[in-house]
């Protein structure tokens, strides 16, 4: 249980926090959302396994003792910016998921200030769907997409700034 509601804030992703988020293992059926392991990441030179990627795209949101609470990666598209996040499993469910999503938002916002914010979510998953709603996300569309267990519905959701 968490004793306190945290200060979250958006750093860049470290070698260390990127080793950790791959040993993150969620419970079904949110286990689609976990990482390969971090040896097979830098072999593959995918995601935040290559350096690169890792500092132009990835963060890490973190608490004001530095505790990792979790990833975002904000992926600049043709008209949009998508943000893809994470937090860690222990810490899901426990009513921290918009300020984790709202610091998120806030880095988004001052690094590409003109660009619209989107984001992917499975269509059944949700838990997170009521997070992005109160964080300012509203349903634009809906589609199918392949995943590692086959094709699922996701829902694109845009931020709508208030």
């Amino acid at each position: 249980m968490i004793d306190s509601y945290p200060l979250f804030r958006a750093v860049p992703m470290t070698f260390e926090h990127a080793i950790d988020v791959c040993s993150w293992r969620y419970p079904e059926p949110y286990n689609i959302y976990g990482w390969l392991p971090w040896e097979q990441m830098v072999q593959l030179g995918v995601e935040f396994g290559d350096p690169l990627i890792r500092e132009e795209q990835y963060l890490s949101v973190v608490d004001e003792q530095d505790r990792l609470w979790g990833f975002a990666q904000l992926f600049p598209l043709d008209r949009v910016i998508r943000i893809g996040l994470g937090m860690r499993p222990d810490w899901c469910g426990h009513g921290m998921g918009k300020r984790f999503v709202e610091a998120i938002v806030d880095e988004a916002k001052r690094r590409y200030p003109s660009g619209p914010l989107d984001l992917e979510v499975l269509a059944w998953n949700e838990r997170a769907i009521r997070t992005y709603r109160k964080a300012g996300f509203g349903i634009t569309d809906s589609y199918e997409k392949l995943t590692p267990s086959g094709m699922a519905e996701f829902y694109c959701m845009e931020y709508v700034p208030s």
